[in-house]
C-alpha cells in the first residue's frame, strides 16, 4: 500500500509566495512517502521574478534537481498547472526524466489505485480534455509589469486572495466540474476512483464528498492563505485491479 504526499500551488519565483517557509516540511513529507506528487503551479511563469522565461525554466529544473537530492531520490511525479505549463519547461522535462531515474511528469493528470491527481484548472468551467488543452495553450504567460505586481500586492494585503476562493469556487460546483472532466476521460466513479486530489482553487478541501467521491485540496502558500501537505496510504487492490496511469491526452 504506497504512501503518497501531495502538494500544489507553491508558485515559486512569484514574490508573494511563502513556499520557502514550508520547504523543510515538504522535503520531510517526500522522504516519508513512496510517491510525492507535485500537483501543478509549483512554479510561476506569469509572475516570475526572473527577467526571461528561459531563466525561469532553468531555475525550475534546478529546483527539481535539488529536490531530488534533498529527498534522497524519492519517487516524484510532477504535474503541470496553468502557471507552469510553459513551452520552455515542457521541452526540458523529458531530458530531466532521463537524468533523474525517480522523476516522472505528466501534463494533465496521474492516477494511482483508487486515487486521481490533477492540477484542477478544469474547475474553472465544465471541460473536456480538448477544452483543457485549449485553455492551457491560451493562458497568458510572460512577466507582469511593476504596476501589475503592485496591484496584486494590494489585493494580498486586503486579504482578497483568502476571501475570493469560497465565492469563486464553491465546493459543490468545483467537485461537479472535476467529476465531469474525469468522466469525459474514462476515469469516473465507475472506473474505481474514490479520491481526487487537486489544487488551483487555493481553497482547502478535506474529504468533501460528492457523488461517492472524496475531494481533497491543500490550499496554497500565498500571503497568509492556508496551506498543508496532504498524505494518504493508497490501496492498489481495487475491484478493477491495480491501476496506475498518466494522462492519455498529453499534447
Amino acid at each position: 500500500m504506497p504512501r503518497i504526499s501531495f502538494l500544489s500551488d507553491l508558485h515559486l519565483f512569484a514574490r508573494r509566495s511563502t513556499a520557502d517557509q514550508y520547504h523543510d516540511q515538504i522535503v520531510e513529507a517526500a522522504r516519508e512517502s513512496d510517491v510525492c506528487i507535485l500537483g501543478g503551479d509549483i512554479f510561476d511563469f506569469r509572475w516570475s521574478v526572473y527577467r526571461t522565461e528561459d531563466e525561469t525554466a532553468h531555475a525550475a529544473v534546478e529546483w527539481l534537481r535539488k529536490f531530488d537530492e534533498e529527498t534522497n531520490h524519492c519517487r516524484v511525479h510532477f504535474l503541470l498547472g496553468n502557471h507552469d505549463d510553459h513551452p520552455e519547461l515542457l521541452q526540458r522535462l523529458p531530458y530531466l526524466a532521463e537524468e533523474l531515474k525517480t522523476f516522472e511528469w505528466s501534463r494533465y493528470y496521474y492516477r494511482l489505485g483508487d486515487t486521481f491527481f490533477l492540477h484542477g484548472d478544469v474547475a474553472d468551467k465544465t471541460m473536456t480534455a480538448a477544452c483543457l488543452e485549449s485553455q492551457r495553450q491560451s493562458f497568458a504567460h510572460g512577466n507582469r509589469t511593476e504596476l501589475h505586481n503592485k496591484l496584486y500586492d494590494v489585493a494580498i494585503k486586503a486579504q482578497l486572495h483568502r476571501l475570493a476562493p469560497p465565492a469563486v469556487y464553491p465546493c459543490k460546483r468545483v467537485a461537479a466540474r472535476i467529476l465531469s472532466y474525469l468522466e469525459s476521460i474514462g476515469n469516473g466513479k465507475s472506473s474505481g476512483v474514490e479520491h481526487v486530489y487537486f489544487g488551483h482553487t487555493h481553497r482547502p478541501m478535506d474529504h468533501y464528498l460528492y457523488k461517492g467521491i472524496h475531494f481533497h485540496n491543500g490550499g496554497a502558500p500565498i500571503g497568509r492563505a492556508p496551506f498543508r501537505i496532504l498524505k494518504r496510504d493508497i490501496p492498489t487492490d481495487s475491484p478493477n485491479g491495480p491501476v496506475e496511469g498518466i494522462d492519455s491526452h498529453r499534447a
